[in-house]
């Protein structure tokens, strides 16, 4: 692919990352080792294992700072109290291309369980995640929003442990949220200072979040502007932060080993992966720079999200649509593989036979292809889904059988709503008809605000 590509929002050059690749304690933040007001650290030099603080209860409603948009279904009413949901009243987000759903008449009883395989989704230009009926066997057709719960300012990523407690990186602290009676239970705050509390693209606090196999720790990559970003250790039990370290910057997408032994964060603006012992907070950095690190801030072409293949625990990181990195993280080395969607790319996942399912965002030069999902076979053949308008991030039905992609984006030019996707091959001939006769045509559901993150309950 040829053509000159542009650069991103911001610029100077990236500082404070150890370049090299030995086994060191932490990445310095570049603060003072020192508590500010409320306990909260300044800095981080290393990493810093501490004893359980008190636990922090958060009552009330949050104050919650809205981009433009509207935040589709009703919202659940604030914890500890009772009432009726009720259904926001806002305008149309900037950048949706989709009809709004009629949103479901609100019920004065309490909240049914929630069905399996319903999907819930962060919405990053709210203050709420949104749980969402995907229609008739999870196709999209006849699904929309079924309510929203209020989490925290600008929520980003978020994971659901398999006693059905989801748990999402907001700008403010890590929300609590039971799936199952659609109720937030906590809002555990960060130690790491991010500044105040803002929205949009560069905001401080919590991003990539991801969950310890054995379902007892969090972790959770925060975001400092203008600084190195921390990982923040959660247990699930107390609800309490027992562990700080230091990674790099902005910490996009944080993933877990098969065994539980490492944490992985990617750390968007400097180029890396930061890998932390479970145990001792230990870190390494490894860089992954397929195109090199010129252009600094400015530049495209860093690492975004990534996925840890099951049967050898390489990471695998997907980048503008041409080449797979492939990273070790027992030797930091990184190979790179083909791949064909030529496009910017970020959310990435993968199905239970090993299908790579990866986001396409849509160009960011003059020879990029428009927006995309990337099915990719184990042995390395893709298929490219063609999609309407940018998407961020995706998720895998357990069966494989069908691929659920954001449209919230990160950037400009997002919309308000998921896209459906039957992963099935069109020239699948036993494979049902869609209503306009044609095979596989992805869906589009409206439904969320800005919606980044996704889980299926």
């Amino acid at each position: 692919m040829t053509g000159v590509r542009g650069v991103d929002a911001g610029g100077g050059d990236v500082r404070g990352v150890d370049a090299g690749g030995g086994d060191v304690r932490g990445v310095d933040v570049r603060g003072s080792d020192v508590r500010g007001s409320g306990g909260r650290t300044t800095g981080v030099r290393g990493a810093r294992v501490r004893a359980a603080p008190l636990r922090r209860l958060t009552l009330g409603l949050l104050v919650a700072a809205v981009l433009a948009g509207c935040t589709t279904g009703p919202t659940e009413v604030a914890p500890g109290t009772t009432g009726t949901p009720h259904t926001p009243n806002a305008p149309a987000a900037s950048g949706s291309t989709a009809n709004a759903t009629p949103t479901p008449a609100p019920s004065r009883s309490a909240p049914t369980p929630t069905p399996q395989g319903t999907l819930l989704v962060a919405d990053f230009g709210s203050d709420t995640v949104t749980f969402v009926d995907p229609g008739r066997d999870g196709s999209g057709r006849n699904g929309g929003p079924i309510a929203s719960v209020e989490v925290g300012t600008a929520p980003y990523g978020l994971v659901v442990g398999e006693d059905g407690r989801a748990w999402v990186a907001t700008a403010e602290g890590v929300a609590v949220v039971d799936t199952q009676r659609r109720t937030r239970l906590a809002l555990i705050p960060y130690e790491t200072e991010t500044g105040r509390v803002t929205t949009g693209e560069y905001r401080g606090g919590g991003m990539g979040i991801a969950l310890a196999p054995d379902g007892r720790h969090v972790y959770v990559g925060v975001n400092v502007p203008g600084g190195n970003g921390t990982l923040e250790v959660v247990d699930t039990a107390t609800r309490e932060v027992t562990g700080v370290v230091g990674v790099g910057r902005r910490p996009f997408d944080v993933d877990v080993s098969p065994d539980g032994r490492e944490v992985y964060a990617t750390n968007h603006d400097s180029f890396d992966v930061t890998a932390v012992d479970a145990d001792t907070l230990r870190t390494r950095r490894m860089e992954v720079a397929p195109y090199g690190t010129e252009g600094g801030l400015g530049s495209w072409l860093k690492p975004h999200y990534a996925v840890v293949r099951p049967q050898d625990g390489r990471l695998l990181l997907p980048f503008e649509g041409e080449r797979l990195a492939v990273l070790d993280p027992r030797s930091g080395k990184v190979t790179i593989e083909r791949m064909t969607a030529g496009t910017h790319q970020h959310g990435a996942a993968l199905a239970p036979d090993g299908t790579l399912l990866v986001v396409g965002t849509g160009p960011i030069g003059s020879a990029d292809e428009g927006p995309s999902l990337t099915v990719r076979a184990p042995d390395g053949e893709e298929r490219i889904v063609p999609l309407e308008g940018p998407h961020e991030d995706v998720a895998v039905s357990a069966d494989g059988s069908t691929a659920y992609v954001t449209g919230g984006f990160t950037r400009d030019g997002y919309w308000n709503g998921i896209t459906v996707v039957d992963l099935d091959k069109p020239d699948n001939l036993d494979a049902p008809a869609t209503p306009n006769n044609e095979r596989n045509k992805p869906i589009r559901l409206s439904a969320g605000n800005r919606p980044l993150g996704i889980a299926i309950l």
